[in-house]
């Protein structure tokens, strides 16, 4: 019930700022109906390690996986989880425009297609390669995305203590400690039962692990 009501309230609310995005969209781009329109170029294929500018079109985050398969190779943690959580964070249309008009309605949201917060996101890049990138870059770089989404994963997985509850797995912990913060991970590492929501992001992970696995070969 919980979960219905918070899944209400965000579609409510996503519903909300789509209008404010398609009026303001429509108020800054006027056409006028003697111009031609112009031909569609097909998107370039993303290739891995390079900057992937993000696209209107349905996002698959399948169509990631080179690069999901780079960076989770690069800090060591699985390929199929972060894949994993990219389907988990696919859930809200990623089109950087429509992110922007959410930000400015809900300052406190995420960012990007693994959908980081900014804390995080600054977290993550102290003495990376990426430490000059600025968290409002990540709704137009996918690969950006994916590799602050990889390197937070791998700074979780440092916090695990060796010794936890056998109730989870350490990609589950690792999953909750995405979706619920380090502090609440090491609290489920204890034995802490998680709450509705992280049970639901639980529930959701185990959902997408098969085609996470078959999108990266594992």
């Amino acid at each position: 019930m919980a979960e219905s009501r918070w899944r209400w309230r965000w579609l409510t609310l996503l519903a909300f700022v789509l209008v404010l995005y398609v009026i303001g969209r429509a108020a800054h781009t006027p056409q006028s109906a003697s111009t031609p329109a112009k031909a569609t170029t097909p998107a370039p294929s993303p290739s891995a390690g390079a900057s992937v500018p993000a696209a209107a079109s349905p996002y698959d985050p399948a169509d990631y996986a080179s690069q999901v398969r780079v960076r989770a190779h690069q800090t060591g943690v699985s390929a199929q989880l972060l894949m994993a959580i990219l389907y988990n964070e696919s859930y809200k249309p990623h089109d950087p425009d429509l992110e922007r008009s959410w930000q400015r309605y809900k300052p406190d949201a995420s960012f990007g297609i693994a959908n980081m917060h900014r804390a995080a996101f600054d977290e993550a890049k102290q003495g990376r390669d990426f430490a000059h990138r600025r968290w409002q870059e990540l709704p137009d770089d996918r690969d950006l995305a994916i590799e602050a989404a990889a390197w937070h994963l791998h700074d979780l997985a440092v916090q695990l203590p060796v010794q936890r509850s056998a109730s989870y797995r350490k990609d589950e912990l690792l999953a909750l400690g995405y979706n619920a913060g380090a502090g609440n991970m090491l609290a489920f590492a204890r034995g802490v039962t998680p709450g509705s929501q992280a049970q639901s992001y639980l529930d959701r992970l185990h959902a997408n692990w098969a085609k996470a696995g078959k999108a990266v070969g594992a």
